[in-house]
Protein backbone atom coordinates (compact mmCIF):
# COMPACT_ATOMS: atom_id res chain seq x y z
CA UNK A 1 0.00 0.00 0.00
CA UNK A 2 1.46 3.48 -0.76
CA UNK A 3 2.06 6.10 2.04
CA UNK A 4 -0.87 8.05 3.34
CA UNK A 5 -0.32 11.41 2.33
CA UNK A 6 -0.59 14.51 4.25
CA UNK A 7 -3.82 15.80 2.27
CA UNK A 8 -5.39 12.15 3.52
CA UNK A 9 -4.87 13.06 7.20
CA UNK A 10 -5.95 17.04 6.74
CA UNK A 11 -8.70 15.65 5.36
CA UNK A 12 -9.48 13.07 8.26
CA UNK A 13 -8.42 15.67 10.95
CA UNK A 14 -10.85 18.15 9.13
CA UNK A 15 -13.24 15.52 9.80
CA UNK A 16 -13.36 14.44 13.12
CA UNK A 17 -11.18 16.81 14.83
CA UNK A 18 -8.65 14.34 15.75
CA UNK A 19 -4.71 14.40 16.40
CA UNK A 20 -2.53 14.38 13.58
CA UNK A 21 -0.97 11.62 14.86
CA UNK A 22 -3.79 9.76 15.38
CA UNK A 23 -5.24 10.38 12.02
CA UNK A 24 -2.54 8.88 10.63
CA UNK A 25 -1.96 5.75 12.57
CA UNK A 26 -5.88 5.50 11.91
CA UNK A 27 -5.19 5.87 7.94
CA UNK A 28 -2.30 3.16 8.14
CA UNK A 29 -4.36 0.74 10.19
CA UNK A 30 -7.21 1.58 7.92
CA UNK A 31 -4.89 0.62 4.21
CA UNK A 32 -6.23 4.18 3.43
CA UNK A 33 -10.10 3.44 4.12
CA UNK A 34 -11.26 6.92 5.31
CA UNK A 35 -14.48 5.21 6.83
CA UNK A 36 -12.49 2.52 8.59
CA UNK A 37 -10.32 5.15 9.77
CA UNK A 38 -12.96 7.47 11.29
CA UNK A 39 -14.63 4.03 13.08
CA UNK A 40 -10.82 3.23 14.47
CA UNK A 41 -11.23 6.73 15.82
CA UNK A 42 -14.19 6.38 17.07
CA UNK A 43 -13.63 3.59 19.32
CA UNK A 44 -9.81 5.09 20.42
CA UNK A 45 -11.31 8.06 21.26
CA UNK A 46 -14.64 6.64 23.42
CA UNK A 47 -11.36 5.06 25.55
CA UNK A 48 -9.24 8.28 25.23
CA UNK A 49 -12.69 10.81 26.21
CA UNK A 50 -12.38 8.46 29.52
CA UNK A 51 -9.01 9.25 30.32
CA UNK A 52 -9.60 13.14 29.29
CA UNK A 53 -12.47 13.81 31.37
CA UNK A 54 -10.73 15.66 33.87
CA UNK A 55 -8.33 17.79 31.25
CA UNK A 56 -9.14 21.62 31.90
CA UNK A 57 -10.79 22.83 28.89
CA UNK A 58 -10.41 26.55 28.99
CA UNK A 59 -11.57 26.72 24.87
CA UNK A 60 -14.92 26.81 23.71
CA UNK A 61 -18.30 28.61 22.14
CA UNK A 62 -20.88 30.59 23.27
CA UNK A 63 -23.88 29.50 21.32
CA UNK A 64 -27.24 31.28 21.63
CA UNK A 65 -30.75 30.35 20.10
CA UNK A 66 -34.12 32.77 19.96
CA UNK A 67 -37.31 30.99 19.84
CA UNK A 68 -39.28 32.36 17.12
CA UNK A 69 -41.70 35.36 18.59
CA UNK A 70 -38.75 36.16 20.56
CA UNK A 71 -40.45 35.37 23.32
CA UNK A 72 -37.69 33.09 24.55
CA UNK A 73 -33.84 33.06 24.02
CA UNK A 74 -30.73 30.58 25.53
CA UNK A 75 -26.91 31.84 25.82
CA UNK A 76 -25.13 28.48 26.61
CA UNK A 77 -21.03 28.03 27.21
CA UNK A 78 -19.83 24.96 25.88
CA UNK A 79 -16.07 24.42 26.38
CA UNK A 80 -13.46 21.98 24.90
CA UNK A 81 -9.85 21.83 25.13
CA UNK A 82 -8.74 23.40 21.61
CA UNK A 83 -9.53 26.06 19.71
CA UNK A 84 -9.45 23.66 16.98
CA UNK A 85 -12.10 21.79 17.99
CA UNK A 86 -13.94 24.75 19.50
CA UNK A 87 -14.45 25.62 15.35
CA UNK A 88 -14.92 22.61 14.39
CA UNK A 89 -18.49 22.18 12.68
CA UNK A 90 -20.12 18.96 14.55
CA UNK A 91 -18.75 21.11 17.85
CA UNK A 92 -20.16 24.23 16.67
CA UNK A 93 -23.99 22.24 15.99
CA UNK A 94 -23.60 20.63 19.51
CA UNK A 95 -23.90 23.69 21.28
CA UNK A 96 -26.39 25.65 18.69
CA UNK A 97 -28.93 22.16 19.31
CA UNK A 98 -27.99 22.64 22.88
CA UNK A 99 -29.04 26.35 23.32
CA UNK A 100 -32.43 25.07 21.36
CA UNK A 101 -33.09 22.36 23.62
CA UNK A 102 -32.55 24.21 26.74
CA UNK A 103 -35.49 26.97 25.03
CA UNK A 104 -37.94 23.58 24.98
CA UNK A 105 -36.93 21.66 27.65
CA UNK A 106 -36.38 24.97 30.45
CA UNK A 107 -33.45 22.74 33.00
CA UNK A 108 -32.99 24.68 36.27
CA UNK A 109 -29.41 23.36 35.99
CA UNK A 110 -26.17 21.52 34.24
CA UNK A 111 -25.26 18.76 36.70
CA UNK A 112 -27.02 17.34 39.69
CA UNK A 113 -24.29 19.11 41.88
CA UNK A 114 -25.99 22.25 40.35
CA UNK A 115 -29.11 21.96 41.52
CA UNK A 116 -29.98 24.39 43.96
CA UNK A 117 -30.64 22.61 47.29
CA UNK A 118 -33.75 24.67 48.43
CA UNK A 119 -35.30 22.89 45.50
CA UNK A 120 -34.00 19.38 45.91
CA UNK A 121 -35.46 19.31 49.87
CA UNK A 122 -38.83 21.19 48.50
CA UNK A 123 -39.06 17.64 46.12
CA UNK A 124 -37.55 15.36 49.03
CA UNK A 125 -40.22 17.00 51.32
CA UNK A 126 -42.98 16.27 48.78
CA UNK A 127 -42.04 12.74 47.77
CA UNK A 128 -41.94 12.39 51.63
CA UNK A 129 -45.26 13.14 51.80
CA UNK A 130 -46.51 11.44 48.99
CA UNK A 131 -45.01 8.05 50.30
CA UNK A 132 -46.38 8.67 53.72
CA UNK A 133 -49.04 5.92 53.48
CA UNK A 134 -46.67 3.26 51.96
CA UNK A 135 -45.25 0.31 53.72
CA UNK A 136 -42.16 1.73 55.76
CA UNK A 137 -40.08 -0.72 54.40
CA UNK A 138 -40.64 0.62 50.69
CA UNK A 139 -40.84 4.57 51.54
CA UNK A 140 -37.11 5.30 50.61
CA UNK A 141 -37.11 3.41 47.70
CA UNK A 142 -40.23 5.72 46.66
CA UNK A 143 -38.85 9.13 47.60
CA UNK A 144 -35.82 8.42 46.52
CA UNK A 145 -37.38 7.26 42.77
CA UNK A 146 -39.45 10.15 42.71
CA UNK A 147 -36.56 12.33 43.07
CA UNK A 148 -34.46 10.84 40.24
CA UNK A 149 -37.79 11.11 38.29
CA UNK A 150 -37.39 15.16 39.16
CA UNK A 151 -33.92 15.22 38.35
CA UNK A 152 -34.47 13.48 35.25
CA UNK A 153 -36.90 16.23 34.09
CA UNK A 154 -34.82 19.03 35.27
CA UNK A 155 -31.46 18.53 35.02
CA UNK A 156 -29.89 19.66 31.51
CA UNK A 157 -27.61 16.45 31.35
CA UNK A 158 -30.13 13.78 32.22
CA UNK A 159 -32.89 14.90 29.73
CA UNK A 160 -33.60 13.55 26.74
CA UNK A 161 -33.37 15.92 23.79
CA UNK A 162 -36.18 17.10 22.60
CA UNK A 163 -35.35 16.89 19.13
CA UNK A 164 -35.55 12.81 18.83
CA UNK A 165 -35.84 12.36 15.43
CA UNK A 166 -32.54 13.76 15.11
CA UNK A 167 -30.89 12.41 18.34
CA UNK A 168 -32.52 9.30 18.80
CA UNK A 169 -33.84 9.84 21.96
CA UNK A 170 -30.24 10.33 23.68
CA UNK A 171 -29.68 12.31 26.62
CA UNK A 172 -27.83 15.60 26.87
CA UNK A 173 -24.99 13.16 28.75
CA UNK A 174 -25.19 11.33 25.53
CA UNK A 175 -24.74 13.43 23.49
CA UNK A 176 -21.77 15.58 25.09
CA UNK A 177 -20.10 12.24 25.56
CA UNK A 178 -19.98 10.96 22.17
CA UNK A 179 -18.96 14.33 21.01
CA UNK A 180 -16.27 14.09 23.71
CA UNK A 181 -15.44 10.69 21.69
CA UNK A 182 -15.06 11.79 18.79
CA UNK A 183 -13.18 14.74 19.08
CA UNK A 184 -11.15 13.23 21.55
CA UNK A 185 -11.33 16.25 23.81
CA UNK A 186 -12.88 16.75 27.02
CA UNK A 187 -16.34 18.91 26.56
CA UNK A 188 -17.85 20.45 28.68
CA UNK A 189 -21.36 21.95 29.02
CA UNK A 190 -20.20 25.37 31.45
CA UNK A 191 -23.77 26.98 31.81
CA UNK A 192 -26.27 28.47 30.88
CA UNK A 193 -28.91 31.23 30.87
CA UNK A 194 -32.20 31.00 29.61
CA UNK A 195 -34.63 34.05 29.10
CA UNK A 196 -38.10 34.00 28.85
CA UNK A 197 -40.70 37.35 28.57
CA UNK A 198 -42.65 37.79 32.04
CA UNK A 199 -40.80 34.98 33.62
Amino acid sequence: MSAISAKEVKALRDRTGAGVLACREALTEAEGDVDRAVEILRARGQAQAAKRAGAEATEGVVQSYIHSGNKIGVLVEVDCETDFVARNDNFVEFARDLALHIAAANPIAVSDEDVPAEDREREERIAVEQAADRPENVRERIVQGKLDKWLDDVVLLRQTHVNEDKHGGKTIEELRAQLASETGENVVIRRFSRFQVGA
